[in-house]
């Protein structure tokens, strides 16, 4: 069995236990450890990384395996990995959006069928250093990225489609206080039902309804240029309303197959 070491910068993190190709094996053994930097393998006792499959903005995400399960269902575990060169504010910001997810996906992936389920949100003390995790639910599928590229734009009716199921769950993120920031057609995926999901929570945006002025709304720097609308990017106050912009920017991308940086008229 292959597991993947999370130790960020790792030389060597594909492990093999071919021991653990035995089931009642996989079912008891305590712990393993990356055989080139000695990192614990086996997550809190339960996830077994497979496979590392992204980087970005403040983590990595890793394919792994949650061993209490009777099928060892599959899983996305995400590791919280800010820049070196954060200072301590910029990290303290980071840290803060990394568990706002985890919350986010508490509160909201139970309540409807389209947002992953969080399992579980969790640190990880190796001698001096520390790690944090969040685990949530497996998506099988493509993203709305993925399948412009593997399939072309996407036809007029397609996108009309992507609206009529998308726009309900905007809906039900903003009647909960919340806005997206980050809506664009790698955050949408596809399962192999054919049904859409909304992905990558951690730059939501909590607000209030009540006492809320622009100071406390103001956005923290973080989008996707060519699908933010321009007072996200200035770092202005956010509103459901960005959200709405992102989406309609995420159908004008798939319906032309163009790049979002080749479709704006720019004035001085």
């Amino acid at each position: 069995m292959k597991i993947y070491c999370t130790r960020p910068r790792c030389p060597s993190p594909n492990n093999f236990f071919p021991d653990l190709d035995d089931a009642s094996l996989l079912d008891t053994v305590p712990q393993k450890y990356c055989t080139t930097c000695g990192m614990p393998l086996i997550l809190v006792g339960r996830y077994l990384p497979e496979k590392l499959l992204g980087q970005g903005g403040f983590g990595a995400a890793f394919l792994a395996r949650d061993r209490y399960t009777p099928t060892k269902r599959y899983c996305i575990v995400k590791q919280f990995q800010p820049p070196e060169s954060f200072g301590p504010e910029e990290l303290k910001i980071a840290r803060e959006l990394f568990s706002r997810e985890a919350e986010v996906l508490e509160q909201l992936g139970k309540k409807n069928s389209q947002i992953p389920d969080l399992y579980a949100f969790f640190p990880l003390i190796v001698g001096n250093d520390q790690f944090f995790y969040l685990v949530q639910e497996f998506i099988d599928g493509q993203t709305l990225e993925q399948e412009l590229e593997t399939k072309g734009a996407f036809s007029e009716q397609q996108v009309i489609d992507l609206l009529k199921e998308m726009l309900p769950i905007l809906q039900f993120i903003h009647n909960h206080n919340s806005i997206h920031r980050d809506i664009k057609p790698s955050n949408i995926i596809r399962s192999k039902d054919g049904v859409l999901y909304l992905l990558d929570f951690g730059a939501v945006k909590q607000v209030t309804t009540q006492g809320t002025t622009p100071e406390n709304k103001s956005s923290t720097g973080i989008y996707s240029q060519g699908f933010a609308p321009p007072e996200q990017m200035a770092g202005d106050p956010v509103y459901p309303s960005t959200d709405l912009y992102a989406l309609a920017a995420t159908c004008i991308n798939l319906l032309t197959g163009q790049p979002t940086k080749d479709l704006y008229d720019f004035y001085d």
